[in-house]
């Protein structure tokens, strides 16, 4: 067995989402899943398939998006992950919905942070180990780090 690190691109302005999921119309259910969750949401997802012609299965209403996510899916190489990427939403408005269907396993991250992948090759294939989602602490926060954090989850409208 062989571990590789993997770096996903996350285009500016995005959040990431990684996960595992395990049948053919899981492109279309997460579609579904995006656009009735945030219609105004743009995004695009990869699939790798991981039986029949093992074919990285893509979709979205961004093109520049789905290309992105197809790359990272195509670098990943393994079988049942899937990538989306996302813009003009967070994944804490769809992470719920996404979690809801049927053929999703796992989530790995969603995150708009720098991420490796830690990947097993072996002769059969390749899967997720795990993730490296941005970097480690530097400290506790302090009173005017709390100040900050309650700011900024003011600023962008998720607390009053």
């Amino acid at each position: 067995m062989e571990i590789k690190v993997i770096r996903l691109e996350i285009p500016d302005s995005t959040n990431l989402i990684l996960g595992q999921t395990h049948f053919i119309k899981s492109v279309e259910d997460l579609y579904e899943a995006i656009v009735n969750t945030v219609p105004q949401a743009k995004f695009g997802i990869a699939f790798n398939e991981a039986s029949g012609p093992c074919l990285t299965r893509a979709d979205g209403n961004d093109a520049g998006l789905r290309d992105a996510a197809v790359r990272n899916a195509t670098a990943l190489a393994a079988g049942h992950i899937f990538v989306l990427i996302l813009r003009d939403a967070f994944p804490i408005n769809v992470l719920n919905r996404i979690k809801d269907v049927p053929e999703v396993c796992s989530i790995y991250c969603a995150t708009a942070n720098p991420v490796e992948v830690i990947v097993a090759e072996t002769s059969q294939g390749r899967g997720v180990l795990g993730v490296i989602d941005g970097f480690p602490p530097k400290g506790v926060e302090g009173e005017d780090d709390v100040k900050a954090r309650h700011g900024f989850l003011r600023k962008i409208g998720y607390k009053l």
